[in-house]
């Protein structure tokens, strides 16, 4: 066998599968393929000046590369099995919440002890909520801050490069099993190894639909979140994220019962696309250094759908979506809400004169010609009640980005090991559809790494 172990995808799967190995296991031959560029040739050419929207490169630095589509997020890890995924399922509740403190102590090491860990944990805001028909979910949070995850993804990639064999810009292209091992195949030729992870991310769903196919995996379709991305002043939600830094927030729609979220707050942050399979959809960041900060909070509100029989292609449905906003506004679309909620398109002149000043450079447009009705009803039922608890958040400013799409791939079939029905494969992180979430993808990647230790 030319490896050990071969590691598909340089994600955070990926990364703190490779850490774990080689901290337990120094002589194991271990290799890394990653379809996207190294962390330090990671660069959007969005500038803002002379390139203002996505140009579709044939790599998006946003989505692939080392740090997968986290790199260049946030930085937050929630330490919590309320939400981010479903690997406690498989684990157990006391093990996940281990592995993702262990994650968080990785993380401290290399460059995030300066920030700070914020907690839910008997915050008078769980019952403001509550008396507000909205509630709020228990979590530990890592805030690293944009700039301080690249920080430690340089100092994890430092420490691994010499130890661990990394193949940039080498996309794999199918996984045959052997009698003894895998062989994975790339462009122009192949390798093999005994055991395989892999963590292919969300930007890798459709090729991990091919290779369960190929390999007769069984799979059940997931879930997709579509919403649209919530900017406002700072000072209109400073009260929680002083405090709280992210609020995860759930309510349950009246008109239909559906559950609205909020995803990924964005204290002073600035909203940026994102490219999924050339398809241009709304995020957000933030950051530590207080020079990088904007004026601004901003955060998703996401509608999941699940959907039954005869019908599974649940990313399909969220794509279709997107690729109408695309469509219509040439990329991400932005709505001041008073103009939605009085039935008008904006207009560059009514975003121009907003008290609210956008942090990307998008369409003006009306979202009620891309988002189903029951989706936008129940967004804007969750802004009215979000008013409850941060009054301003229903000002006619406040700016609305769509679409925000969270794609989640369809849930792989593993065991209580994350392994496959093939001996030595595993599926882990965002591309299992079991992990939702840097913490929980991070972990999924630690506790492999400790089974295969222990195993070979």
């Amino acid at each position: 066998m030319n490896y050990d172990v071969v590691i598909i995808g340089a994600g955070p799967g990926g990364i703190y599968s490779a850490y774990e190995l080689i901290r337990l296991r120094p002589e194991l031959r271990v290799a890394v393929f990653e379809s996207g560029h190294a962390l330090n040739r990671r660069h959007c050419p969005i500038d803002g000046e002379k390139i203002k929207s996505c140009i579709g490169c044939k790599s998006c630095s946003i989505m692939s590369g080392f740090g997968g589509a986290g790199a260049f997020s946030d930085g937050k890890y929630n330490i919590t099995n309320d939400f981010g995924g479903t690997l406690y399922e498989y684990v157990g509740k006391k093990q996940a919440l281990d592995l993702m403190r262990y994650v968080d102590e990785i993380n401290v090491k290399h460059g995030g002890e300066e920030t700070k860990l914020y907690s839910t944990a008997g915050t008078k805001f769980k019952k403001i909520c509550m008396q507000n028909d909205l509630h709020l979910l228990n979590a530990s949070v890592r805030h690293l801050g944009t700039d301080i995850n690249y920080v430690v993804l340089e100092n994890l990639y430092e420490e691994l490069q010499n130890k661990v064999e990394f193949f940039f810009d080498t996309p794999v292209e199918s996984v045959k099993n052997l009698e003894d091992g895998y062989e994975i195949q790339l462009k122009n030729h192949s390798v093999t190894c005994r055991e395989c992870i892999i963590s292919v991310g969300r930007s890798g769903s459709k090729w991990m639909e091919q290779v369960c196919r190929e390999l007769k995996i069984p799979t059940n379709s997931n879930r997709v979140d579509i919403g649209v991305r919530v900017e406002l002043p700072a000072e209109i939600f400073s009260h929680l994220t002083d405090e709280l830094y992210e609020s995860k927030i759930v309510y349950r729609t009246q008109k239909y019962g559906d559950r609205v979220r909020t995803f990924c707050m964005n204290p002073k942050g600035a909203v940026v696309n994102e490219n999924t399979n050339g398809i241009v959809t709304v995020n957000g960041h933030s950051y530590e250094d207080p020079a990088r900060q904007t004026e601004n909070t901003n955060f998703a509100l996401l509608v999941a759908k699940h959907f039954s029989e005869p019908f599974k292609d649940s990313n399909g449905y969220g794509e279709s979506i997107a690729r109408l906003s695309n469509m219509l506004g040439g990329g991400v679309i932005v709505q001041r809400f008073g103009d939605l909620i009085q039935g008008r398109r904006s207009t560059p002149n009514r975003i121009e004169e907003s008290f609210t000043t956008p942090t990307l450079n998008a369409t003006p447009g009306d979202l009620s010609l891309v988002l189903p009705k029951r989706i936008l009803d129940g967004i804007i039922e969750m802004i009215y009640a979000l008013d409850k608890i941060a009054p301003g958040t229903a000002n006619d400013d406040t700016l609305l980005y769509g679409v925000e799409v969270k794609f989640y791939n369809m849930e792989v079939e593993v065991d209580d090991k994350l392994e496959t029905r093939y001996p030595g494969l595993y599926i882990i992180g965002d591309g299992s559809g079991i992990t939702h979430s840097l913490s929980h993808a991070s972990a999924s990647g630690v506790f492999v790494a400790r089974n295969i230790a222990e195993k070979i």
